[in-house]
C-alpha cells in the first residue's frame, strides 16, 4: 500500500538510528507513520509504502517499508524546512529571511553561498556552513532514495551511508561488490543483483574478483578455512558466477592478477596449491613467528618446582597425580606450553598452582579467555581474576574503527599469560594476543582437543599439538568424580567413543528414549518447564537446552519460540519487539550471535560505573526493558554488563532458551538438556562430547539410542584449511 503528503509534523527521529514517527497529511486525513527514514522535516513531500498495523499501545499506524522524499514546493513548507533544525545554526528567523528574498528558489540558492550571503544577517561563512549542511541531507534522501530503488531495504540503505556517506551512490554505480567486503548482512548474490541492474556485465573483472574475494571470506566465516585448494577455489567461484565455458580460465586469469596485486597469496603444497586472502596469509606467518620467539627467547628461573608444588599441595589439602605435576614444571621451563584434557581432569588445579608458583617468583601473571562466561567460571574456579581477551587487549573503539590499546607497538605488562578454553580461539584473536606479548614473556594455553574448533577461522589448539614444536601436557585422570555422578564420566566414554551409561541410575546423567521430532520436542518443554524445576530446585531460565540444528520441531528456532510462550508469556505488562519471524519480549533470555565491537555497555558494582565496548558472539543475558517508540531495548549479561541496542542491531540477537551446540562453546551451565534430532545430517562424536561437557550439575538427553550410537561411533571431524603447521615448520629452519 502507498501513501504520499506532507509531513504536519516530526514526532521523534533518531540521528543514530533513522527510526522516526511522524504525522502525514493525506489530503483531508493525518495519519501516524513510523519507520526508518533518512532526516527528514515538516513541510516535505514523501511518499511511503507499507501497510497499516494496530500497536496495543499507539493504536493504528502505517509502519512504512520504503520511504522517498522530495523537497517541500510552497513557501510555507520551504519556511518549516529550513527552521527545523536539520540545518544547524539556522532558526525561523534566517529563514523567513531567505524566503522572503528568494521565494520559491530557496532550497536552490542554499547551494550557492555568494548568493545566500546577500540575505542579511547571514555572513559568508554562515553560509558556507549551510550549504553544507544542506547539500548533505540532500544527497543523503537522494542516496536512501537510489538504494531503495536497487531493492535494498532502507535499514540496510541507512547502514551503507553509514559507511560509504555522500560517496554512497558513486561508490555503488562504479563498484557495487564493495558492498560485499564492506556491509554485514551484504552477499554476493545481492551485489550481483545491484550490478545486474546498473549494467554491469557478467564478465566483468570486478564480477569475478568479487566472487573469488566472497568464495574464500565465506570459507573463512562459515567453514573456519584460512585457504581453499586452487581447485576448489575455482569450482566453488564458477558456480557462483555461472558464467559461460570459458569461466575456468576467466577466473584463473583474475586469481593471477589479485595475486600479483598483493589481495591473494598462492602457497604451493605437496599435492596442491592453496590460495588465501594476502591478510590470512599474513595473520598466520606471524602467529608462527611470534611463537617461535616466545619459545626460543624464554627467560630461566632457578626455582625448585617439586618444593613449590609440595607447598601448594600442603595448602590446598590434597596431591597432584605426576601428571599433572609435570605439566606445572613444563610451564615454568617452556616459553609456550599447552596442557589438554577432558572435564575433571584437573586443568584448573594446574592452573591455580601454576599461578601461586610464578606470583611467589615475583611474576606479572593474568588469566583470560575467550568469552565473558568462560572468564567469568575461570575467575570464580581459581579465585584470580580472569577478563576476556578482548578485555585484556582493552579493546576501544573511535572514528568507526576498533582497535586494542595493547598491540604489537603497546605491549601488555605482563611475564605470564594464561589463556583458558583456546579451543574456542580463533586466529584473528590468537594474532592480536601474540601481537601486544613482549618478547620473554610466557604463555600458557589450556583446553579441551577434543572439544569443536573455534567459530572462526583456524584451529589453533589441534594446530600447536599435532606441530610439534612446543611442549604438551596431556591430562587423562580423573579426579572430579563422585561415586553417584556420571557427567564426567559418560564424557571420557563418549569421547573414547564407547556408549555412554543410559540406564537412569545416577543422579545426574538421564536419557529420556525418544523417536520423533514432536516427541523429542514436547518432552524437552515438559522437563525444563516442570519435571526438571521440581527436580532440581531451580528456575525454567536457568535450564539450558542445546540442540545440534536449528530447523525441525526438535531445532533451536520452534524450542525458542514455544519456551518463550510458557516461560515468558505475553503480559499487557511486558513490552515487545518483533524484527523478521523473531518476537523479542521484555523478561526473554537472549544470546549475542555475533561479534559487536563498538557496541557500549556499563557495569556497576554500585560504588562505581566502568565503560567501555564490545559484545561478543556468545554473550548471553536478559533483555531488561523495552522502548517501543524509540525502537531501543537494554539488555543485561550475566557478566552484569549493560547495553542499549537501537532497532537495527537486533539482527545480533536471538533468544537463548535453546541455542546451538557450536553456540555453547565455552559455556558452562547447572543443567543442559540435549535435544537430539535425528533428522541432523552431521552427527559427530565431538558435537554429542562438547553438549556433554557443558553441563556441571546435571545432563539429560533426549532422542533415540540409534542417534546416540550414530554419534558415538562417528568421530569424523571437519577438515579445516590451515597453513599454520606449515608455517610453523617453514620458520623454524630459518
Amino acid at each position: 500500500m502507498e501513501l504520499k503528503g506532507e509531513i504536519k509534523s516530526v514526532i521523534f527521529q533518531s540521528s543514530d538510528t533513522g527510526y522516526t514517527v511522524l504525522d502525514l497529511k493525506c489530503e483531508d486525513s493525518v495519519i501516524p507513520v513510523v519507520g526508518l527514514f533518512p532526516p527528514v522535516s515538516e513541510g516535505q513531500i514523501v511518499r511511503v509504502e507499507g501497510k497499516f498495523q494496530t500497536k496495543t499501545l499507539y493504536g493504528k499506524q502505517f509502519c512504512a517499508e520504503k520511504v522517498y522524499v522530495s523537497a517541500p514546493s510552497r513557501l510555507e513548507g520551504i519556511k518549516r524546512f529550513l527552521s527545523s533544525g536539520l540545518i544547524a545554526g539556522l532558526g525561523p528567523a534566517t529563514a523567513e529571511a531567505i524566503v522572503a528574498k528568494f521565494g520559491v528558489d530557496s532550497l536552490d540558492m542554499m547551494q550557492y553561498p555568494f548568493e545566500l550571503a546577500k540575505v542579511r544577517g547571514i555572513s559568508l561563512k554562515k553560509a558556507t556552513e549551510f550549504g553544507l549542511s544542506y547539500v548533505k541531507i540532500v544527497k543523503m534522501q537522494d542516496a536512501i532514495m537510489f538504494l531503495q530503488e536497487l531493492g535494498i531495504t532502507i535499514n540496510m540503505a541507512l547502514r551503507i551511508y553509514k559507511i560509504y556517506d555522500v560517496k554512497t551512490v558513486d561508490n555503488v554505480r562504479k563498484n557495487p561488490y564493495m558492498l560485499v567486503d564492506d556491509i554485514d548482512g551484504i552477499g554476493f548474490q545481492t551485489a550481483d543483483r545491484i550490478a545486474g541492474e546498473l549494467g554491469i556485465e557478467k564478465n566483468s573483472q570486478f564480477r569475478i574478483c568479487a566472487a573469488i574475494t566472497y568464495v574464500l571470506k565465506e570459507a573463512s566465516q562459515k567453514n573456519g578455512h584460512n585457504y581453499l585448494p586452487e581447485h576448489e577455489l575455482i569450482d566453488s567461484a564458477a558456480s557462483l558466477l555461472n558464467l559461460d565455458e570459458e569461466a575456468e580460465e576467466r577466473i584463473s586469469e583474475a586469481m593471477q592478477d589479485m595475486i600479483f596485486l598483493g589481495e591473494l597469496k598462492r602457497y604451493d603444497l605437496e599435492d596442491f596449491s592453496a590460495i588465501l586472502l594476502k591478510r590470512n596469509f599474513n595473520i598466520e606467518r606471524n602467529i608462527a613467528l611470534k611463537l617461535l620467539r616466545l619459545r626460543d627467547e624464554a627467560l630461566t628461573f632457578r626455582v625448585d618446582v617439586d618444593y613449590e608444588v609440595g607447598r601448594f599441595e600442603k595448602e590446598a589439602g590434597f596431591s597432584l597425580h605426576e601428571n599433572q605435576k609435570q605439566a606445572v614444571k613444563s610451564s615454568v621451563e617452556n616459553g609456550v606450553h599447552v596442557i589438554t584434557g577432558g572435564p575433571g581432569t584437573g586443568k584448573t588445579t594446574i592452573v591455580k598452582c601454576i599461578v601461586r608458583l610464578f606470583k611467589d617468583l615475583g611474576q606479572r601473571v593474568a588469566l583470560c579467555a575467550p568469552t565473558g562466561r568462560a572468564a567469568k567460571r575461570l575467575s570464580q574456579a581459581t579465585g584470580e581474576e580472569a577478563k576476556t581477551i578482548h578485555r585484556l587487549l582493552d579493546l576501544d573503539w573511535k572514528n568507526g574503527e576498533g582497535r586494542f590499546a595493547y598491540n604489537e607497538y603497546v605491549k601488555l605488562p605482563l611475564d605470564v599469560v594464561i589463556v583458558d578454553e583456546v579451543s574456542m580461539v580463533d586466529e584473528y584473536v590468537f594474532n592480536a594476543l601474540l601481537n601486544a606479548l613482549d618478547r620473554g614473556t610466557r604463555l600458557i594455553l589450556v583446553g579441551d582437543k577434543d572439544q569443536l574448533a573455534s567459530v572462526g577461522a583456524g584451529n589453533v589448539l589441534n594446530d600447536l599439538i599435532k606441530c610439534g614444536k612446543f611442549g604438551v601436557s596431556y591430562l587423562t585422570q580423573i579426579y572430579r568424580q563422585s561415586d553417584k555422578s556420571k557427567i564426567v564420566l559418560n564424557a571420557h566414554k563418549i569421547n573414547d567413543g564407547e556408549m555412554p551409561d543410559l540406564d537412569n541410575r545416577s543422579i545426574d546423567f538421564f536419557f529420556e528414549e525418544k523417536e520423533t521430532s514432536q516427541d523429542i520436542c514436547n518432552c524437552t518443554i515438559q522437563l525444563v518447564i516442570n519435571r526438571l524445576t521440581k527436580y532440581l530446585n531451580m528456575d525454567a531460565r536457568d535450564i539450558q537446552v542445546l540442540c545440534p540444528m536449528k530447523r525441525s520441531l526438535a531445532g533451536t528456532v520452534n524450542l525458542n519460540r514455544e519456551l518463550q510462550d510458557v516461560i515468558n508469556p505475553r503480559a499487557p505488562y511486558k513490552k515487545e519487539l518483533k524484527k523478521g519471524d523473531t518476537l523479542f519480549r521484555e523478561g526473554d533470555k537472549v544470546m549475542q550471535t555475533q561479534n559487536n565491537y563498538q557496541l557500549e555497555w556499563t557495569q556497576s558494582d554500585g560504588r562505581r560505573v566502568e565503560r567501555g565496548s564490545g559484545v561478543f558472539n556468545g554473550d548471553i543475558g536478559t533483555i531488561e526493558s523495552i522502548n517501543p517508540q524509540i525502537m531501543q531495548f537494554t539488555v543485561r549479561f550475566d557478566d552484569d554488563k549493560v547495553s542499549i541496542y537501537q532497532y537495527s542491531d537486533i539482527d545480533q540477537l536471538a533468544l537463548a532458551y535453546a541455542v546451538t551446540i557450536h553456540k555453547s562453546q565455552g559455556c558452562e551451565f547447572d543443567a543442559v538438556v540435549i535435544a537430539l534430532d535425528s533428522n541432523y545430517m552431521l552427527q559427530t562424536r565431538n558435537l554429542l562430547y562438547t553438549a556433554v561437557t557443558r553441563a556441571k550439575k546435571l545432563v539429560v538427553i533426549v532422542g533415540s539410542r540409534k542417534t546416540v550410537f550414530r554419534m558415538v561411533k562417528n568421530n569424523e571431524t571437519s577438515k579445516r584449511y590451515s597453513l599454520l603447521i606449515n608455517l610453523l615448520e617453514e620458520e623454524d629452519r630459518v
